[in-house]
Parts: C-alpha cells; sequence; structure tokens
C-alpha cells in the first residue's frame, strides 16, 4: 500500500436552515438579494490546519510546488505535497481520488471506523472492522516534513478530514438533498425572472423619461457642466450611462446567480463555492488594493492641488503683467499671456512627474507599453512639431507682431488672428483664413503695417510709384502727385506728403508720392483711393502717365490720355 502524502481539508460547512434563510431573501431585495448568498461562504476548502504550523519548520526541497488535491464531490480534501518514490503525482492523485470515492460510496463503511495506526516509521489509516484493520492511507515523516508538522498530527488530521468528507458526500447525495436543492434553485431562478422584468421595466421608463425631459436642474448647479454641455449632449450623455448602468447590474446579478444555482445540487455543489471564493478574492483583493492606494491617492491630490493653486498664481500674475498693473524690466507686456501658457505648461508637467510614481500600476507592463508608444509617437512627429513651436517661440519673443496687427507674410496681406505655438492664422481682406506654419513665417520676410502706429505713435505710409515722360517738368508733376495725395480721406496730415525723383530711366522718370495712411487698417482701401485720385489729377492736367511700360511716341499717334467725360 502507497503511502498518500497529502494534506487534510476540514468540512465545518454552513448549516442547512441558513441556507434556506439566503435563498428566501431573494424574494426580498431584487437585485440585491442574488448577491447575498455570496458573503455567505462555506469555509475555504484550501485552508489547512497546518496554516498555523511553526513556520520555521523543515520542509524538504523535493515537495510539490504548486501542490496537487485530491477532491471528492468537486470538494478539496488532500493537498498532495510529495509522492513516494518514483511515481507520476498526477497518476497518484487520481488513485488517490478513486479511493475517497470508492470509501464514501460504500455504504458498509461508516466514518467512524476510520482510526490511526502508529507503526513507526508510518502512521497509518485504515477501516477497523471488528478488530481487523485494513489498511487505506499511510503517513510517514517525509510527508509531516512537506507541511512542518509531526506524522502523527497529519495523520489525525487526514482521518478527521476524510470523516468529513463522507459524512458530508452521502448527506449531499440523498434523494431528499435533491428535491430539497432544485426547489430551492426553482424559487431562486423564478426569483431572478421576476426581478428581471422589474428591471426592464425600470431601464424602459426611464428611458422614456429622460427622452422627455426639456432641462436638467442638476447641470444648472454643476456649472461646469452646464457650459460643456447643452440639453441635447446631457440628455445623450444619460442615455449612455443609463444604458451602461442597465446592463452593468444585470451581468453583476447574473454572474453571481451561477454560483448560487450550482450550490443547490451536490455535483456542483463545491464548483460553486470555487466560484464564490473567487468573488470574494476579487472583492477583497479590489478593497484591499483600493485601501493600500489610499496613501498614494493622497499624495496625487496632494501635488494635483499643489499644482493648480501654482498654475493660479502664474496666470493671475501674468495677468496683471499684461494689464500694465506689474511692470517688469525688459518684459514687454505683449509676451504675458504667451508666457503664462508656457509657464501653464511647464508646471503641469512638473507636477505630472512629480505625481506618476504615486499613479497605482504605474509600475506595471500596461504603463510601460503605454510610454513606449507615446516615446515612438515623439520621435517620428517630433521633428516637424519642434521645428514650429521654436519658429513659435521665436515670433514671439522677437515681437515680428501680435493679434490684430496688419501684416504682410509672404504675399499674404491681412490680420493677425491667432498666433498660436505651431501656427500663424491671418485673416485676408477678403475674409480668408490662411493658416501659416510658423516655421515658414520665421524663414519670410514679414511686412508689419501697424508697428509704427503702435510703437513710435507715427503712420505708416504708402508709396505708389508712376513714370512720367521727360518733356513734363518734374516741379509740375510733384504738385499734381501732392494735390492727389491730398484730396484723399485716408491720408494723415501729421507728416505732409512728400514727393521723391527715384530714377531717370530710357524714356521716362520714376516718381514715388509718399503718403501716410490714419489708420493701418485702411492701408489696402487708401492706397487704391490714392492711385484713383493720381488718375484723375493727370488727366486733368493732360499730362500722360507711361506706367508701367510704354513711352509717347509723338508722331501723331492718338494720345493715350482718357477722353473727358460729357457734360450735360
Amino acid at each position: 500500500m502507497g503511502s498518500v502524502f497529502a494534506r487534510p481539508m476540514r468540512f465545518n460547512g454552513s448549516p442547512r436552515w441558513a441556507r434556506h434563510v439566503l435563498g428566501l431573501l431573494l424574494t426580498a431585495l431584487l437585485g440585491l438579494s442574488v448577491a447575498l448568498p455570496v458573503f455567505a461562504v462555506a469555509p475555504d476548502p484550501a485552508v489547512s490546519p497546518a496554516a498555523a504550523a511553526d513556520p520555521t519548520a523543515t520542509v524538504k526541497e523535493d515537495c510539490l510546488d504548486p501542490p496537487l488535491w485530491a477532491t471528492l464531490d468537486g470538494w478539496k480534501v488532500l493537498e498532495i505535497r510529495a509522492v513516494p518514490g518514483v511515481q507520476d503525482p498526477e497518476e497518484y492523485r487520481q488513485r488517490t481520488v478513486r479511493r475517497l470515492h470508492g470509501m464514501a460510496r460504500n455504504g458498509a463503511l461508516r466514518p467512524e471506523q476510520l482510526v490511526l495506526q502508529d507503526q513507526p516509521p508510518y502512521t497509518f489509516v485504515g477501516l477497523d472492522r471488528n478488530g481487523r484493520f485494513t489498511r487505506e492511507l499511510a503517513v510517514e515523516d517525509h510527508a509531516a516534513a512537506c507541511f512542518g508538522i509531526s506524522r502523527q498530527e497529519l495523520a489525525t488530521q487526514y482521518r478527521d478530514s476524510i470523516r468529513t468528507a463522507i459524512a458530508r458526500y452521502r448527506r449531499r447525495n440523498t434523494l431528499n438533498a435533491w428535491l430539497e436543492g432544485s426547489a430551492q434553485a426553482l424559487l431562486v431562478l423564478g426569483t431572478f425572472i421576476l426581478w428581471l422584468r422589474g428591471q426592464l421595466t425600470v431601464n424602459r421608463r426611464l428611458r422614456e423619461r429622460i427622452a422627455r425631459r426639456q432641462s436638467f436642474p442638476l447641470l444648472r448647479r454643476l456649472r461646469v457642466l452646464h457650459k460643456l454641455l447643452d440639453t441635447d449632449q446631457a440628455r445623450s450623455l444619460l442615455q449612455w450611462l443609463r444604458t451602461g448602468a442597465h446592463w452593468l447590474l444585470l451581468l453583476l446579478v447574473s454572474y453571481l446567480l451561477i454560483p448560487l444555482l450550482l450550490g443547490f445540487f451536490p455535483p456542483t455543489e463545491g464548483l460553486a463555492a470555487g466560484l464564490r471564493s473567487q468573488i470574494i478574492e476579487l472583492v477583497a483583493g479590489g478593497l484591499s488594493g483600493g485601501a493600500a492606494a489610499i496613501p498614494n491617492l493622497l499624495s496625487i491630490l496632494v501635488i494635483l492641488s499643489i499644482t493648480v493653486l501654482v498654475i493660479r498664481a502664474s496666470n493671475a500674475w501674468f495677468s496683471a503683467v499684461d494689464r500694465g498693473q506689474m511692470r517688469i524690466p525688459g518684459f514687454y507686456q505683449e509676451w504675458a499671456l504667451p508666457t503664462a501658457r508656457l509657464a501653464t505648461i511647464l508646471i503641469a508637467l512638473i507636477g505630472l512627474v512629480l505625481a506618476y510614481p504615486y499613479i497605482p500600476g504605474s509600475n506595471s507592463r500596461a504603463f510601460q507599453g503605454v510610454g513606449l508608444l507615446l516615446g515612438v509617437l515623439t520621435a517620428l512627429g517630433s521633428s516637424a512639431i519642434a521645428t514650429n513651436i521654436i519658429s513659435g517661440l521665436m515670433l514671439i519673443y522677437t515681437r515680428a507682431f501680435r493679434d490684430g496687427d496688419r501684416v504682410d507674410i509672404n504675399g499674404t496681406v491681412g490680420v493677425v488672428q491667432e498666433r498660436a505655438l505651431l501656427v500663424t492664422r491671418v485673416r485676408t481682406p477678403r475674409n480668408e483664413l490662411v493658416s501659416i506654419p510658423n516655421a515658414t513665417v520665421i524663414g519670410s520676410s514679414i511686412v508689419n503695417f501697424s508697428f509704427s502706429r503702435r510703437e513710435i505713435q507715427q503712420p505708416v505710409a504708402i508709396a505708389p510709384t508712376i513714370t512720367i515722360g521727360y518733356d513734363v517738368p518734374w516741379r509740375q508733376v510733384h504738385e499734381l502727385m501732392l494735390a492727389a495725395a491730398a484730396s484723399v480721406p485716408g491720408v494723415s496730415d501729421e507728416i505732409p506728403p512728400y514727393v521723391l525723383q527715384t530714377s531717370l530711366n530710357d524714356f521716362h522718370i520714376s516718381y514715388e508720392l509718399n503718403a501716410f495712411v490714419i489708420e493701418a487698417g485702411t492701408y489696402r482701401e487708401t492706397l487704391s483711393a490714392v492711385l484713383a485720385a493720381l488718375q484723375d489729377q493727370f488727366a486733368a492736367a493732360g499730362i500722360e502717365i507711361l506706367s508701367p511700360g510704354y513711352h509717347a511716341i509723338r508722331n501723331g499717334n492718338a494720345s493715350t490720355l482718357p477722353k473727358p467725360a460729357p457734360t450735360d
């Protein structure tokens, strides 16, 4: 007879009336009542009496790890940590299971007939039939050493465990037990069906009620959500939350129902106990993990609070600089808001770095995988993004232009709508929005028409050029051009207009009119009006404008002067 190196299990199951009460509670509390039997779990069969043994006891290195279990009717009975000789552990476990089933099904065997007989170096567990001892299990010192207890103590626990297992097996595998379990299962299943119908009705009515609501007072109380969500968006969000809660509750109650129903039938009672223990372990693990994470969460909360306060203080300080309430030598007022945004990003990154080690699971492979993915994406797009960001910072701190300025960027003329870190957006006179990458802007020549009025309090000038033949006196040309500038309302008189002769060409002379506009925003309109006035003045004086590329030939050809308008 081979020895069984196993650890016994005790079966101190819950009283039968307790299971009756738990089954009846299902009729009182809808879905919540289904969860109650989960917490009324029989003692975990995986817990061994030797758990309280001396932790300093010597355990041999050839013990099985992890151990195997010999089961009876789905319940763990004997924990196998060692096998004699060179036997296969799995085959040895199966033989032990068959022996347990044989003893349990033998109606002539009474559990109290299981006794011990000590014959060093073994202690035998066997049957005493009218003074005749039959060996069933043998325990030696090697098996006891795997559990850190003595051979006699382990043999006593074997006997008690097998007695309890046989008694339980016979009690549960009776006709009355099957009938009772079937009745309880039908009661629980009927209660579940009633609860399911009620839950579906509640869900349908709640969906209809949300769809009919025209306003949500709770949103007005939560000002942040009220600003982010309108009524339709709030209704969609509530419907989504309702659907998610409904299905989550259905899945949870259905999952809790499975071990409850399996626990009413003897063959699946052990499986039900295993499922209940898994649920308990999951809930206990979640609660213990949440409790262990509380200090880290408090640390994260403190770091985030300090970060938010520092960001608010930084924004308030730079806002004061932007309003002119505070002045910093060498720091221009227009730098305040862009610098505030940069400071906010920097402070937020510092806060994130400080809080990251306290995030639960920050050292897990999932976080490492996300970090690797972000690193790859950053490496792929960092070149172009970094170039535009650096160019945007250069545009800000070189003060090339600011929002609202009228500029000419690489042929694009318009008003600056936004000066972001990546692009600059310009609104043209035709109300077209042109987005120009900052890397392109920094490499282009920028003409700022608003700079002079803002920085040096002087108007910007327009400088149209015309060409007139040598046969026209230059003094007369000057007078006509100055008269044209004076006739335009958009021309400023802060600085008197003047004319420059810029070149003596082969067939004509180039004259440049410098006239200053009142507002840079009307630069384009004023230039058009000055050009029209020049045409009117020279046409009235009978002088041909030879721009851009032809000259007068006095051989009888028709004049290029426009005909005078007919008068009434």
